[in-house]
């Protein structure tokens, strides 16, 4: 097997042109320093870069175990130069020992454990189906009834560390006086879910609207709710009473529920109990209802499920739906830790992006700097944190237009559409922006990320040269620069990378170990980061498009066993044990590359 490790071809020696052209095009930024704008050239003098990486994740775990009140953590007797990656106490250039830093690394590991135990109960889920229950409805309930075993064994298979409980909550209106509503609490029972749900009739309701606010209340307020990862998937024709939600004339309560229970009381509880809605679609008539509950949730994910007279297909489109609820959902708490305010601040914010493509001739041009890391040509290299240092980088002086509001949002970043206006016609781009929540020097944690592209890359290029001569998929991953610019009299920072285009973008799994979209290739290609690293690392979150002979990726996350690397994403050793290895299940592809461990 190390005789396979070593006969792969050097990076150095690939086809990839993008990459050596790009090279060849920069310059150090010593070599360029005439050209550069006089105020990135001080800032850039002035990075202590590995000092302040390290101040960095001092502070990110001061701010996740203690109050928003207390002091940064400051560790300035940090050196500057480190030792490639090591578990015991740092030596400086004068050799003597940095306690500060054994120790930092010591609670690194110790967050990287509590992230561990929080991903590991996001993986428990509460899954509760909130249905109409009215005559217009029988299809659906016996779908959601018929799907449910083709739910969980789908779950079992490509996640085998989530675990489901389900439960039911049905309504009607108010004018069926004792049946309005039907609970049936969470279990892991399945078949005795299905027996539950075959009670249930399609039948009562009244005028068009329904009881639907009354069931939601139900649901969130008299369900046993209790795991990580809550998941409500509300299936329903018609809206809730009220002129708000609906024009229909034959609205028997036109101000709204009797009960005097509002949207907004509902969902803000639905909130503070960390549940995630989701929404199945069957008529236009609930179209009203969705617009306000996203002005009150933020985005909503919507479901197709109408029914269209065949029965099998209607269970099929529940399965995925319901399948992809649950993997949403798990990525969701397990990337943010599970907190209310942050998975809901999280959804709150898609409400302030615009998807639509700006009009580039209304907006400002804008100058700015490039920067970015030759990809390593050794595993050595890559292994080394020293290699990313500030005198590798190099540099170009960057003509651009930026959109003026982002059209996506992520965990970490808006993400904006650009133009490279240099280039001829202007090259679609997208530019991406961490949120603006700490108080840390941007410079160095943009620069971080693209030091984890620059890793990725390498691996790709490994990966590639073997996959081409198995008629395996490439992988390849984005282009990633850093760029410095001054907008309205401040200073910005991006990622920019080239627009992805030629399909949908999809994420394909997340670094907590989550398939949210089965792809073997990709699958493999993370067990042939471990393999290939001989266990030092696994590139995982991996999101981008697939093409007919690639993928095309970007923004990955890697689990190191260096905790001093890859920011916080990066899980260590336990994240590749516990989130890697213990979900992957080898695969053709991995057989095909010869890293087949497990069936």
């Amino acid at each position: 097997m190390s005789e396979y490790r070593e006969a792969i071809p050097n990076p150095e020696d690939s086809d990839n042109e993008t990459n050596n052209e790009t090279v060849t095009q920069d310059l150090t930024i010593t070599q360029s320093n005439s050209s550069l704008s006089p105020s990135f050239l001080n800032e850039f003098n002035n990075l202590r870069l590995t000092e302040e990486r390290i101040n960095r994740y001092a502070n990110e775990i001061s701010s996740e175990s203690r109050p928003s009140t207390s002091t940064s953590t400051t560790l300035n007797d940090i050196p500057l130069a480190l030792p490639a990656a090591s578990s015991t106490s740092t030596v400086d250039r004068e050799g003597e020992s940095s306690s500060d830093l054994s120790k930092l690394m010591k609670r690194r590991e110790r967050a990287m454990s509590k992230a561990i135990a929080n991903i590991k109960r996001s993986m428990e889920v509460d899954l509760c189906y909130v249905l109409d229950c009215t005559g217009s409805m029988a299809g659906h309930i016996a779908a959601a009834k018929d799907c449910i075993l083709q739910v969980t064994e789908h779950i079992q298979n490509i996640n085998p560390c989530i675990k489901i409980r389900v439960g039911f909550c049905g309504y009607r209106d108010h004018c069926d006086g004792v049946s309005r509503l039907h609970i049936f609490k969470f279990g892991d029972s399945y078949e005795e879910f299905k027996k539950e749900l075959s009670k249930v009739p399609a039948t009562g309701g009244g005028d068009g609207p329904e009881d639907v606010l009354g069931g939601l209340d139900a649901a969130i307020s008299q369900m046993n709710w209790n795991n990580g990862t809550r998941v409500l998937f509300h299936i329903g024709d018609y809206p809730p009473h009220g002129r708000r939600f609906t024009d229909m004339h034959d609205d028997e309560y036109p101000d709204g529920d009797p009960n005097g229970l509002t949207a907004e009381s509902v969902l803000e509880k639905m909130k503070l109990e960390r549940i995630l809605y989701f929404f199945g679609k069957i008529t236009n008539y609930t179209d009203k209802m969705i617009e306000v509950f996203r002005g009150i949730l933020g985005e909503v994910p919507v479901f197709d499920l109408v029914g269209g007279g065949d029965p099998i297909e209607l269970i099929n489109k529940f399965v995925k739906a319901t399948t992809s609820s649950i993997t949403i959902s798990v990525s969701l708490t397990s990337s943010l830790g599970a907190r209310d305010s942050d998975v809901y601040s999280f959804q709150q914010r898609s409400i302030d992006i615009n998807p639509e493509v700006p009009d580039w001739n209304a907006l400002p041009a804008q100058r700015g700097v490039t920067l970015g890391y030759p990809i390593p040509k050794t595993q050595e290299e890559l292994r080394d944190r020293r290699y990313f240092k500030k005198e590798r980088l190099f540099s170009r002086n960057f003509y651009f237009k930026i959109a003026q509001q982002p059209f996506s949002s992520g965990v970490e970043k808006y993400a904006y559409f650009s133009i490279d206006t240099k280039k001829d016609p202007p090259k679609k781009m997208v530019m991406k922006e961490y949120f603006k929540n700490d108080s840390h020097n941007p410079f160095e944690k943009y620069l971080e990320a693209v030091e984890i592209s620059s890793v990725a890359s390498f691996l790709s290029i490994r990966f590639n040269s073997v996959a081409r001569r198995k008629n395996i998929q490439s992988v390849n991953f984005l282009e990633v620069k850093l760029v410095r610019a001054v907008i309205d009299n401040k200073t910005r920072y991006y990622i920019s990378e080239p627009e992805l285009k030629g399909a949908n973008f999809m994420r394909f799994n997340v670094n907590s170990g989550v398939i949210v979209e089965l792809r073997y290739t990709l699958e493999a290609f993370s067990h042939f980061t471990y393999w290939y690293t001989e266990g030092y690392l696994v590139v995982s979150d991996l999101q981008g498009i697939e093409l007919t002979d690639q993928f095309l990726l970007t923004d990955p996350a890697i689990h190191c066993t260096d905790p001093l690397r890859f920011g916080r994403t990066n899980l260590g050793k336990r994240g590749i044990d516990d989130c890697f290895l213990k979900n992957h299940r080898c695969n053709e592809i991995c057989e095909k590359l010869g890293i087949m461990v497990n069936g």
